[in-house]
Formats: C-alpha cells, structure tokens, sequence
C-alpha cells in the first residue's frame, strides 16, 4: 500500500468511501474491507452511518493504531459554536477516542471562514482529531485556510476522476505540501470506465477499467482515492493497483480527458468552482 506522507499524517492512498452505506451492510463492507487490506476509512456526519463504520472496525479485530479513519463535519455545523460537539457526537458514534482526520465537508458562506477554521484547530487541540482538513473547498478558499490555520491542513477532499480537472486545487495542495483526497474517483455510470482509454489500457494491462482509472489517480503526486462500493467483489478489486503502472502515454491521455469538466456532485450550497 502506498502511503502519502503529508503534514505529520500519513495517508494509505486508496481509501474505503462509506456514503449511502447503512446499516448492517456498512458494517459488514468495513469489516470486509479491513480483511481485504484497507486502512484508510471514510465516513462523514452526514452520511449517518459512524455508528456502523465503528461496529465494522471492531469486528474486524484489527489495532486501532493501524487505521487511518476520517470523518467530517456538515456545513451546517462547522460554526465556532457548532464544530466542536459535532466532532465530539462523531467520535461518540464511531467509538473511538479520536479519528485521524476530522474535515469540514463543505465551506459555509454564512459562517467566516476563520471561525470555523479556528473551531477545526480548537477541536485538534482538545484531542478529538489527530489532524485536520478540509472538502470541497476551491483553490483560493484553501490558500486562506492555510494561512490563518494553527495547524497544518493534511488534505482538501474533492471530486476527481478523469472527466473533471482539478489542476488549481492540486497547485493550492501544492503549495502547502497537502494532498488531495478523490472522492468519486470513478464517476457513476461508467462512463468513464467505458472510455476507450481507459479500457484500451486495460487490457494491455490485464486490469479492470476501474483499477486503470484509480492507479492513474495515486500515481500523481499525494492524490488519494477513496472508492465507494456495495460489492464486496469490488473491495479486492479496487485495492490491488499497486503492481504495476501506467504508461506516460496512458497516463496522458486519461489526463487529456479531465479538460470535459464533467463534475457530479455541485449542491445549491456550493462554492464557486474553479474553472481548471
């Protein structure tokens, strides 16, 4: 497993994504995905199901200190009133002391941005969280979180896979030695598992559309990627990328297809996205 060492946190590349998973199944896919060789969980108050991604962590036996779990704050939440119990609510659900990584989900206009970053470092201090982050912040938000943080920021969690460029956020992790963590880093549809790129790679490879397009992911410099998946099929498949690499032609040309700003995930409370 390749490990992104990242601002005094180290992050297993290829993560476990946790949304829409409930009950039971989530419970039973954390397990499964510990036993398949994941260390890197994520889950989210919003998603509703720390309480299962706890119960999977615990049936799964393994120590505690070989897992790197994130979770995140809702944007409703991250007031300097707010932050702080939502972290202490997450970390009551999930039964643990502390997670390794504590986000805001998403910037909220309505709160300053240095009140909930200073909630986030208040929240660092007090032992709930080993680091902090954030998500979907654009490249501009996340300069200025930067420089009014007490604490480094490890990460800026947004959508990426080759149908959606995001060049200004990796220059702003960049420039603050941060990684990006790529949520839906397949896209949905398969669309993008079905370009001819991707599948034409593929099978010079004898690999799956999907590992071609997460292998392209973390072979950039400190990108992660944090598949989701029902199937426990998939939980093997979409871990073992890391034994072999992609061409700088194959490379390229998944690249060449992120110019499509093809973006999923864009709420009415968004941000104003970059534009590359």
């Amino acid at each position: 497993m390749k490990i992104i060492e990242t601002n005094g946190a180290s992050i297993p590349a290829i993560g476990l994504g946790t949304f829409t998973l409930e009950g039971a199944q989530c419970a039973d896919m954390v397990a499964r995905a510990i036993e398949a060789g994941y260390r890197h969980i994520d889950t989210a108050r919003m998603y509703a199901n720390e309480r299962e991604v706890g119960q999977g962590i615990r049936a799964s036996g393994i120590e505690r200190s070989a897992l790197f779990v994130t979770t995140k704050v809702w944007w409703t939440d991250i007031g300097g009133e707010d932050l702080v119990p939502s972290a202490e609510a997450a970390l009551e659900a999930l039964g643990l002391d502390a997670v390794d990584l504590l986000l805001i989900h998403w910037p909220n206009r309505e709160v300053p941005l240095e009140s909930s970053i200073g909630a986030l470092n208040a929240a660092k201090e007090q032992g709930l969280t080993r680091s902090i982050g954030v998500a979907n912040f654009t490249s501009s938000m996340f300069d200025e979180a930067a420089a009014m943080s007490t604490a480094p920021l490890v990460c800026n969690q947004v959508e990426y896979h080759p149908f959606l460029s995001q060049e200004a956020v990796l220059g702003a992790c960049a420039r603050h030695e941060a990684a990006l963590v790529a949520y839906s880093p397949l896209g949905r549809g398969g669309d993008i598992l079905s370009n001819s790129a991707v599948r034409e790679a593929a099978e010079r490879h004898g690999k799956t559309p999907a590992q071609i397009v997460l292998r392209w992911e973390i072979e950039q410099d400190k990108v992660a990627a944090i598949p989701r998946t029902s199937k426990a099929e998939r939980l093997a498949e979409n871990i073992d990328i890391f034994d072999f690499e992609l061409t700088e032609a194959e490379h390229d040309a998944l690249t060449a297809l992120t110019t499509r700003r093809a973006r999923l995930v864009n709420p009415a409370f968004a941000p104003n996205w970059d534009r590359t």
